[in-house]
């Protein structure tokens, strides 16, 4: 095997997601995913063909000794050797970033910078880049920004009601997130509509522990629901979304939280965990519906979902034509519920759900779940790795093509 594995890093505070991936035949050739990471239950599982392996992370538990044990790994399965460079998902890339990026010390310094307005992610995609720099010395590290798909808003879309200078001054504007899972998933329903992705519109809603929705006009992002930081748009699963920001002034002002204190509830404390009281995980919510139809779950994903649907209905004064909404993410890929509700209250614009179809589209499975007296609705799951492995690939390919 000649040198063309990518492997791709998707690195959280306390995981690492990583993949192996073939780009240029599109096979995933192993899989994992380190978690718990700073506590003494820290573990690394990694996936090749149908072996899995489990190993203990020793102290001090960190993204730099999962990376080693995964080194290790590669070298033990004879792949080391064919891996041609490192993939890094990296959350924030301000207005700096509107394609993949080779890594050096001038990148990392700007997404540094930008960790404060993703302080949950930038900070952690700083430490698997700098933990692959220790273990792959020799190979060429790229990122991919989230925010990139979304350098396409239009001025309207991206532009605050604020005082212009804060924009030009201090780049405060909407950048949008899940980026390139919002551009893989309109590329795969542009491929089942059979159209050129250039003359599709589609609405996508990525669906998880973060959530956002993004109209997709000519293939292209024309406005999308996460803002300035991952806070705006749809309640998530501990983020709150959307909220009056005079409640921030009333907290502080006259409850006398401390602002950092009110940043956590935001952050960590709201969306389907705050409502419920119960989880931010949305099947164990659909479990405690079951158990007690009243309870505070039921709001909590009533609340979600029509919030959902409301931010659906207002994208289509992005679209002139529209050919239908894409479901993706955790919850959008799995949750046949939240995908019903959210519906529900879309009949205005002629979108009708099947149950049969939309009972049948889960755990990985694709498909339309409309009705077939409705506009399309399409189950997609998301494959970010890929795009990330592709597109670092791309990028190496026109790097050697300009030596």
């Amino acid at each position: 095997m000649t040198k063309q594995l990518i492997l791709v890093i998707n690195c959280g505070s306390s995981s690492l997601k990583f993949s192996l991936i073939n780009p240029l035949s599109t096979e995933t050739i192993l899989t994992g995913l380190a978690e718990q990471l700073f506590t003494d239950k820290a573990t690394i599982k990694i996936k090749y063909k149908e072996n899995v392996k489990v190993k203990n992370i020793l102290a001090p538990y960190d993204h730099s000794l999962a990376i080693a044990i995964l080194v290790d790994e590669l070298k033990a399965l004879g792949f080391n050797d064919n891996v041609a460079a490192i993939g890094h998902r990296v959350v924030h890339g301000g207005e700096n970033y509107s394609a993949p990026t080779l890594i050096t010390d001038e990148v990392k310094k700007i997404i540094e910078s930008l960790s404060r307005l993703a302080p949950l992610h930038n900070p952690a995609n700083l430490m698997g880049i700098t933990a692959c720099e220790k273990a792959f010395e020799s190979l060429p590290q790229v990122a991919i920004f989230d925010t990139a798909f979304h350098q396409t808003l239009p001025s309207k879309a991206f532009i605050y009601g604020l005082p212009y200078e804060l924009y030009e001054k201090h780049s405060i504007r909407r950048y949008g997130f899940h980026g390139t899972s919002h551009y893989f998933v309109s590329t795969e329903a542009a491929k089942l509509i059979n159209k050129p992705i250039e003359a599709c519109n589609f609405i996508s809603a990525h669906l998880g522990n973060g959530c956002s929705i993004t109209a997709i006009k000519n293939g292209k992002s024309a406005d999308t629901s996460l803002g300035f930081t991952p806070n705006e748009g749809v309640m998530m699963g501990t983020r709150s979304g959307d909220v009056d920001s005079g409640i921030i002034f009333y907290l502080v002002n006259e409850l006398g939280y401390p602002i950092d204190d009110v940043n956590k509830i935001l952050n960590s404390k709201s969306g389907l965990l705050g409502v419920s009281g119960i989880s931010n995980d949305c099947r164990t919510l659909e479990e405690a519906m079951t158990d007690e139809p009243n309870c505070r779950a039921t709001l909590a994903l009533t609340v979600f979902s029509y919030r959902i649907a409301k931010v659906i209905a207002s994208y289509t004064a992005s679209l002139s034509e529209l050919d239908g909404i894409i479901f993706t993410g955790g919850i959008g890929e799995n949750s046949m519920l939240v995908r019903k509700m959210v519906i529900s209250h879309l009949q205005i614009l002629n979108f009708h759900i099947d149950d049969e179809r939309n009972e049948q589209a889960r755990f990985g499975q694709s498909g339309n779940i409309a009705a077939n007296n409705s506009r399309s609705c399409w189950v997609i799951p998301t494959n970010e790795e890929f795009v990330i492995a592709e597109q670092t690939q791309q990028l190496l390919s026109l790097n050697n093509e300009g030596e």
